[in-house]
């Protein structure tokens, strides 16, 4: 079992993550690429560096940057200032990240202990415990580090802190089984029921995801599931119909909220950090005209018989 785990954010108070106050841990990697993820820097695997051209005070004035790089030919300027770290060539090695003095290059996760976790989660506990909240653990995709989560998870259970794990579901059952006994809330997306429209904005098939949720409501642990709805991509009542009939006749309705969640422009600045296109850019929206369709959608599920709701609205008790 792993006893460290890549992390690359740690959110306090959160509420819309799992029911009452909750300390939230994200973690790096994911087997994914959807077009509007708003957290490019959890995809990959590993710790990693990024820049913020406005925070870099200049190739002229500093240039710490150059005299640590093995390789100064990723280091990429436009008028003097670092615009970005050729990923290609780049061997994360973060002597950059120590060397800025203005933070223009930040390093996108950390290699954490279970104990340094649960010292962070226990400050909270008396929140927890007057909220019902408790942990969960998010990303990227945390089943990508299955080993860690459930060793966290086995010291929440030992302080009697409740758990939840977001993840796509595509992986492997047994790196998801093991995480099971210690967790008290699953959360999951269901981005779209066509499997070659899937793969189209995600990269990946539908088939292991929903084959996983299945398997999941069997074991009748709690699930809310998600849908970020994407304007032109699964927002029409042919993907609306087809999901409410996988979780009626799949998953025996045996699920405790559906939430919609309205696609955001997020992540943008993240994106050029790391040297990544934002394909989401050039999208415009009626908010109005698109707020409402979403609430005909919940309309639509809550016919028929499915507990939907628009956002999520896990609130302290």
């Amino acid at each position: 079992m792993s006893n460290e785990g890549i992390v690359f954010n740690i959110q306090r108070f959160t509420l819309h993550d799992g029911p009452g106050i909750r300390t939230e841990f994200f973690l790096k990697g994911c087997p994914l690429r959807c077009d509007w993820c708003g957290n490019p820097e959890s995809l990959k695997n590993y710790i990693q560096p990024g820049v913020f051209t406005n925070k870099c005070i200049s190739e002229e004035k500093c240039g710490g940057c150059k005299e640590v790089c093995p390789d100064k030919n990723m280091l990429n300027f436009k008028d003097g200032k670092l615009l970005s770290i050729d990923n290609t060539k780049c061997t994360n090695c973060l002597k950059c990240v120590k060397e800025c003095p203005a933070d223009a290059i930040k390093q996108w996760g950390k290699l954490m202990s279970v104990d340094e976790c649960m010292k962070e989660a226990l400050k909270d506990k008396g929140f927890y415990d007057r909220s019902n909240g408790g942990i969960t653990v998010s990303g990227g995709d945390p089943i990508l580090q299955s080993n860690f989560v459930t060793e966290l998870f086995k010291r929440c259970k030992d302080e009697e802190i409740h758990t939840c794990f977001e993840s796509t579901f595509y992986s492997e059952w047994k790196d998801v089984e093991k995480i099971l006994p210690y967790t008290d809330l699953i959360i999951s997306d269901l981005k779209h029921m066509n499997s070659v429209i899937h793969k189209k904005y995600t990269g990946v098939d539908n088939y292991k995801i929903l084959k996983n949720l299945k398997k999941i409501t069997e074991q009748r642990k709690e699930l809310i599931l998600r849908i970020p709805i994407i304007p032109n991509i699964n927002d029409d009542m042919e993907n609306i119909r087809a999901t409410a009939d996988y979780i009626i006749t799949e998953l025996n309705n045996r699920v405790r909220t559906l939430q919609l969640l309205s696609f955001m422009h997020l992540g943008e600045e993240k994106y050029h950090s790391l040297g990544i296109p934002y394909k989401m850019k050039n999208v415009k929206i009626d908010r109005e005209a698109f707020q409402k369709n979403i609430a005909k959608i919940a309309i639509y599920f809550n016919s028929r018989g499915i507990n939907c709701l628009v956002g999520t609205k896990e609130k302290v008790s």
